[in-house]
């Protein structure tokens, strides 16, 4: 039985020590699946362009 890959939780807790499953600390290891980053403690989705996706500027005022 094959282990799949956990994927990090959506913010960081600060614990110390970093639990298994702490954004930063995949980062750090990189282990953090493609096409995320972590900004200000929190998980964020990347697009292909290297800029972060936000359902606020996906829409435009008319």
């Amino acid at each position: 039985m094959s282990k799949s890959p956990k994927m990090p939780k959506k913010k960081c807790c600060s614990d110390k020590p970093a639990c298994k499953r702490c954004p930063l600390r995949m980062m750090k290891e990189g282990t953090l699946p493609e096409g995320y980053t972590v900004k200000k403690r929190k998980l964020v989705k990347v697009d292909g362009k290297g800029k972060k996706s936000s359902s606020k500027s996906s829409k435009i005022a008319a």
